[in-house]
């Protein structure tokens, strides 16, 4: 049974993202434990995370991800940034132990003067002085790769993992490694993109896939997602990637818009559509 399912929202309580999550028939998903937009901390009382638990199994929904604020830099060669970027996500992986959370996931962020090689060191310092709860784990997002942010070639999430003690595990965004120079529109594409991985990371470590059709063409650097088949990639290259073996029992969360009379209930179900095809 392919999983998949869409980012959805806490408010009211983190246990409405699960009762959201069935109403658009997706069976795991990923949530922001806060706005994502200003340095908050996440703030889930016990009785919302046993719900929120009790929910996710009651329904079959999981695993979940928490996606990081896009405040935080690993990156950063800045101290008042990279504290604050580690403390949130302490609280981050904190937050996803309270609700039975398996993954947090976060950008490397932008070398912004350091330059790859001292980005890549300081991204791998950080997650070195987080104190991990036991069942969560790290996962290290692909980048669209724009000015000096830095997980737009698989080379930079190697890298990391061979710099850091922690031991991390990697979620591919489609749209991103499109935007990056990574052609999926096209089945021999998709081969190649997939060869490419598995010789640089592996697949033992791909813990997650953000499906996102694009917008924009390959190798733009440009992040802005289309519904799944009717962007950039297309119809022929989703179909190509979702049903590669290599990727088969790895979780597909949507990030999709919701726009043109379509949501994320429309990209759930054409999931499911190319994936039995």
């Amino acid at each position: 049974m392919v999983r998949v399912g869409a980012h959805t929202s806490i408010a009211g309580g983190a246990y409405n993202a699960v009762d959201e999550q069935v109403e658009y028939g997706g069976n795991c998903g990923q949530i922001f434990s806060h706005s994502p937009q200003v340095w908050q901390d996440p703030n889930i009382e016990d009785d919302e995370a046993e719900k929120f638990r009790e929910l996710s199994e009651d329904n079959g929904v999981g695993p979940w991800v928490i996606h990081s604020s896009y405040l935080v830099n690993l990156c950063t060669p800045k101290d008042a940034l990279r504290e604050k970027s580690l403390d949130s996500m302490q609280k981050e992986v904190d937050a996803a132990d309270k609700l039975g959370i398996e993954y947090v996931n976060v950008h490397l962020g932008a070398h912004t003067g350091a330059g790859v090689d001292g980005g890549l060191d300081n991204a791998a310092s950080v997650l070195d002085d987080l104190d991990v709860p036991d069942g969560v784990t790290v996962l290290i997002e692909s980048d669209a790769g724009s000015g000096t942010k830095l997980g737009g070639q698989f080379e930079h999430l190697a890298t990391v993992r061979e710099r850091t003690s922690l031991d991390i595990e990697f979620c591919l965004d489609t749209a991103h490694i499109f935007a990056a120079g990574y052609d999926l529109s096209t089945p021999e594409g998709v081969e190649e993109t997939f060869a490419a991985f598995d010789d640089v990371v592996g697949f033992e470590d791909l813990a997650c896939i953000h499906l996102n059709d694009s917008k924009h063409a390959c190798g733009t650097n440009k992040d802005e997602h289309a519904h799944i088949g009717e962007g950039e990639i297309g119809e022929v290259g989703m179909k190509a990637f979702l049903n590669y073996d290599a990727v088969a029992d790895v979780p597909f969360v949507l990030e999709t818009p919701t726009e043109d009379g379509k949501s994320f209930a429309w990209n759930i179900e054409r999931v499911r559509e190319l994936r039995a095809d």
